[in-house]
């Protein structure tokens, strides 16, 4: 068993376990994962499991919350030093649709399973996603305050380019001739067209 009285197998433990995690709700969807398969992906008892986590519950809300937070600190720090308003959105579509390519599988059990949440992580994500999604509707405002975006409906417009980036999701996968790079570039130009930018080649 994991010596838990040392901080740093603990934390190795909880790595490996969330993994398992990540894996098996991939595989088997939420409800279709038991916690021995969990246990048995990352090559624990399934009484050890609790050592660790309360329950499969808890580990699905710190696989999207820590998801979340990732994606937050993302849009962050691409808005930071950009330049106006439509490089700033080139660089946030860049990144999100690169980060849900990249990270499809944790991406997709994020997204289609946070129904299985308990009220209360369930109200901590929407928190999180509504940051988010009120991040890009402040962004897409800016630029149509700044003459730099023509769009009829900024909420609307930032609600269909985040769709595009989260959908990957559901499709994306490794060894295709389309890279997390090239899938960033082309949607990053897709949103600018959206948008309505002015780009100078």
């Amino acid at each position: 068993m994991t010596d838990v009285s040392d901080p740093s197998r603990g934390d190795a433990a909880r790595a490996r376990l969330i993994a398992a995690a990540v894996d098996a709700f991939a595989e088997k969807g939420f409800h279709g994962t038991t916690t021995r398969d969990i246990a048995s992906g990352a090559g624990m008892s399934p009484a050890a499991l609790y050592v660790h986590h309360r329950s499969k519950e808890e580990m699905l809300y710190l696989i999207a919350r820590d998801g979340h937070a990732e994606t937050l600190a993302l849009v962050h720090a691409s808005m930071a030093d950009a330049d106006g308003s439509t490089e700033t959105l080139r660089r946030v579509v860049h990144a999100l649709a690169a980060q849900h390519a990249r990270g499809h599988t944790v991406a997709r059990i994020i997204n289609y399973e946070l129904a299985a949440l308990e009220p209360e992580h369930q109200a901590e994500i929407r928190a999180l996603r509504h940051e988010i999604q009120q991040t890009v509707r402040d962004l897409i405002a800016q630029g149509v305050e700044a003459g730099e975006f023509e769009v009829a409906d900024a909420d609307l417009t930032a609600a269909a380019i985040l769709s595009l980036c989260i959908d990957l999701a559901r499709w994306y996968t490794e060894g295709g001739r389309w890279t997390p790079q090239l899938v960033g570039d082309h949607y990053a130009a897709l949103a600018l067209r959206m948008v309505g930018a002015t780009v100078t080649p």
